[in-house]
């Protein structure tokens, strides 16, 4: 009875998991399509940076309300300004893709992200990757490259900018994963904003004037600043809904929503810009999803065999 009642109370967290993910697939796409309306008018940078400050603004009442510890050791600050570097990085070549590229294509490029996070969580950390695994990644990254290639020829080194997302995003995570036992996630995700504000504010303000494409700030006007403060915006509520997803419900089992977010990324670049991707396109999405969605399938595999091995292990037993 006992046993049943806790896997029933397991059951009534993981579908508020689950509906926090959907929430993130729903919301984060629009990070992304206010990014690009905001490119028309705002250098690359100045959107960065705006990323942060308002991101910074959102999550400090939420951080202050829940009571967040902000104490932090030498090793953990080092950390999150890592953290916080790649995320701007990331940021950076996103919005600069976004400039020129539809939103499905580049989002489709930047999934190529989880095999980069399984590559280097086995260099970094020795997680178990196999030979079925790299194949999929593989399979993945040529999925990538399908959709790379028409679109290297419309908008040329632009199109590796989603590529530079992916794997600065991915670096992001990991660094992500090193920290998040020793930080609550509202404080990490303020930490980081404030982090990218330092990183980010004497670059703008050193290129004042400059007239270096991507940096030199400009006065926003009219509608800009809505879309400036909506970049910040939407990256604060759907990182929170994920955040919390991730409390919710174990990994594996959010993992294969997360894909849905390339079907917000579409409808969203049709019905704001009026962008469709054309078949090579769905052909790398298509590759992309389900090689990962394979990898997925393979890390639950794996964990039974482990759990199943674990329950006939004598000394388990014992």
């Amino acid at each position: 009875m006992a046993g049943w009642l806790s896997g029933a109370m397991s059951q009534d967290r993981i579908l508020p998991g689950i509906l926090l993910m959907l929430a993130f697939c729903a919301l984060a796409p629009l990070l992304d399509v206010a990014s690009k309306l905001a490119a028309a008018t705002v250098p690359v940078g100045q959107i960065t940076l705006a990323r942060f400050v308002v991101q910074a603004a959102v999550m400090l009442p939420v951080a202050l309300f829940l009571g967040c510890d902000w104490r932090m050791g030498p090793r953990m600050t080092a950390m999150l300004f890592l953290r916080a570097v790649f995320l701007a990085g990331s940021t950076y070549c996103m919005v600069a893709a976004l400039a020129v590229m539809p939103l499905a294509d580049a989002l489709a490029i930047v999934f190529v992200e989880p095999f980069i996070i399984m590559l280097f969580g086995k260099l970094l950390f020795g997680d178990e990757v196999g030979p079925r695994r790299i194949s999929a990644a593989v399979v993945g990254f040529a999925g990538a490259l399908l959709v790379i290639q028409p679109a290297f020829t419309v908008f040329g080194l632009v199109a590796l900018y989603p590529l530079g997302v992916a794997f600065l995003f991915a670096f992001y995570i990991l660094v992500t994963r090193a920290m998040s036992a020793g930080m609550h996630p509202v404080a990490m995700q303020l930490h980081t904003a404030l982090a990218g504000v330092v990183i980010c504010l004497p670059v703008i303000w050193l290129a004042e004037g400059s007239g270096i494409p991507g940096l030199d700030p400009v006065w926003p006007e009219g509608l800009a600043w809505l879309w400036l403060f909506g970049v910040g915006f939407w990256a604060a509520v759907s990182h929170v809904c994920m955040t919390y997803a991730l409390r919710f419900a174990p990994p594996a089992t959010l993992a294969p929503l997360h894909y849905l977010e390339l079907v917000t990324a579409v409808a969203l670049g049709y019905l704001v810009f009026g962008d469709f991707p054309n078949l090579m396109t769905w052909a790398g999405i298509a590759t992309i999803a389900g090689s990962g969605l394979y990898i997925i399938w393979r890390e639950r595999h794996s964990a039974r065999s482990r759990a199943a091995e674990a329950l006939t292990d004598p000394e388990f037993s014992t």
